[in-house]
């Protein structure tokens, strides 16, 4: 299991010294919303906490590792879920295992009905029940209405935490139920010194940070799924002669993004101010604001249908050679 960050620790603390039946932990990803949700959870659950947070040691901490704990409920899509290695319910699991369905993408009202039955219910364990939603933005106005009235008027002895990276798409009925927390952004020395624990090398937890934009989660991923720093370092100038391996590895979402933050670095180096996701030196000259900016609203506009392209191919090599156009542009 990775070891809990610092900054999440610390933030830990000062949210279980606070009291309250409902949590909405919200930020951009990558700062470690869902880990900070679940070590809320382990600890409100464990037979023995601290001010610290759980034990984990107890039969309780244990039921949580494995994914088993009777009164905890995780909200999630199902891709998440499975991603996660958190159980689907029966039915779920039978219909997708049948090929009756894909998982959903979003949470179901019927996970949600199911959620509210179980914050009716007795305790198993004489510790309380909690219910874990992530990320609580795939609710869609019927789940969220569905979880309203439980989150406005809760049994006694259950807890919510509600963990988001888009706040702004809930309900505000929603936010206003809950107690809010902003995640913090780690420093940047502290950040990398934690990845350099969980195995990455110095220079890449460099390098990487810079292309997650400082958010250590996003960095682990990049990591997992085998992302080169030095080939995320060649992607601009090979945009310019439009290369389309170097995209070649990336999905069309991943693709986008990584465009966007190109196009946001172009941006600020043409007004004289440092970029953030590439180093300077790795930088193309930057074509003017005009073009930079057109190409900004036409990778916003790609970003939309990103998940579902109707061929990820073709896709990519018209976002190449919209790069290319774009930073061969002198206008």
């Amino acid at each position: 299991m990775t070891a809990v960050a610092p900054w999440i620790a610390a933030q830990r603390t000062q949210l279980l010294a606070q009291r309250g039946h409902a949590w909405l932990l919200q930020g951009p990803s990558g700062l470690g919303q869902y880990q900070l949700a679940l070590e809320l959870v382990r600890a409100w659950l464990c037979e023995a906490p601290t001010e610290q947070g759980a034990c984990g040691q107890c039969a309780s901490c244990h039921g949580i590792a494995v994914h088993t704990h009777a009164d905890l409920c995780v909200l999630m899509p199902e891709t998440q879920m499975l991603a996660l290695g958190w159980p689907l319910p029966e039915k779920a699991q039978a219909e997708i295992e049948d090929k009756k369905r894909k998982p959903s993408r979003e949470i179901r009202v019927e996970a949600m009905r199911d959620a509210v039955e179980f914050a009716q219910r007795t305790c198993g364990r004489g510790r309380g029940k909690a219910v874990l939603v992530f990320p609580a933005e795939q609710m869609n106005h019927v789940t969220a209405n569905a979880l309203l009235k439980t989150l406005e008027e809760p049994p006694g002895d259950v807890r919510f935490v509600l963990a988001t990276e888009a706040a702004h798409e809930l309900l505000p009925t929603i936010r206003s139920r809950c107690l809010g927390h902003t995640m913090l952004w780690p420093r940047a020395d502290v950040a990398q010194a934690w990845l350099v624990e969980q195995g990455v090398t110095p220079d890449a937890a460099q390098a990487l940070l810079r292309a997650a934009g400082g958010r250590p989660d996003d960095v682990l991923a990049l990591h997992r799924a085998g992302r080169s720093p030095q080939a995320w370092a060649l992607i601009p100038r090979a945009m310019a002669r439009g290369e389309v391996a170097a995209l070649a590895d990336l999905e069309p979402a991943q693709a986008v993004d990584a465009l966007q933050k190109l196009c946001h670095d172009l941006l600020a180096s043409r007004v004289g101010a440092q970029p953030r996701y590439f180093a300077a030196a790795d930088l193309p000259q930057a074509p003017g604001v005009g073009p930079l900016t057109r190409w900004s609203r036409a990778l916003m506009q790609e970003a939309r249908t990103a998940d579902h392209p109707f061929n990820a191919g073709l896709m990519l090599e018209s976002l190449v050679a919209q790069a290319k156009s774009t930073l061969n542009s002198r206008r």
